[in-house]
């Protein structure tokens, strides 16, 4: 059975939380006398960024070019969103602060490849000669198969109309005991 690690947390979430709610009473004080509300602690800071550098080292952030955006947004979004976590319902402000901080992720991984698309695209449409694709497939010749040019595969699986692009729809649950369930395949298979 694997033994549970003790002191290896790189936050400590106690004083992570003691530090929100100093801060949160602090703002509120500060509304109510009508003067400018104070920001965030260095402690809050350090914190929000050894979260963010920290998920940035997980597998599916590792590899982009552009982590150190990444981080700069995620720490930037927890910033403007401090005053938002509230200790009377959660008491744990790492997982909050970490939700606030993967969402920014991806974000910016979204605003790049839109960004990286823009920029094929201004290159297929002012490449009068065709050397920038030629380049690209011959490039793509070297180290891909034959017949497949990577450049128009990129613009095809980036364009706005994507998949990959599109924000994702959320699944409406149903509730339990509405009446409306259908029971038979037939019945539900009329619906659509």
């Amino acid at each position: 059975m694997a033994k549970k690690r003790e002191g290896n947390h790189y936050i400590d979430n106690e004083r992570f939380l003691e530090e929100l709610v100093i801060h949160k009473t602090a703002v509120t004080k500060a509304k109510k006398e009508g003067i400018k509300p104070p920001g965030a602690t260095n402690y809050i800071g350090q914190c929000f960024l050894d979260i963010a550098n920290n998920l940035a080292k997980k597998p599916n952030f590792a590899n982009y070019t552009y982590k150190d955006e990444m981080v700069s947004d995620s720490v930037e979004n927890c910033i403007m969103y401090v005053t938002n976590f509230d200790p009377k319902k959660s008491r744990n402000p790492f997982a909050f602060f970490t939700q606030i901080i993967y969402y920014a992720f991806l974000r910016r991984i979204q605003k790049e490849k839109k960004q990286m698309y823009i920029k094929m695209k201004c290159f297929e449409q002012n490449d009068p000669t065709g050397r920038f694709r030629n380049w690209m497939e011959g490039e793509h010749l070297k180290y891909g198969e034959a017949g497949q040019s990577p450049f128009s595969d990129f613009i095809a699986e980036n364009s706005p109309t994507s998949e990959s692009l599109k924000p994702k729809k959320k699944k409406k649950r149903k509730s339990k005991g509405s009446g409306d369930e259908k029971t038979n395949l037939d019945d539900v298979m009329e619906d659509k």
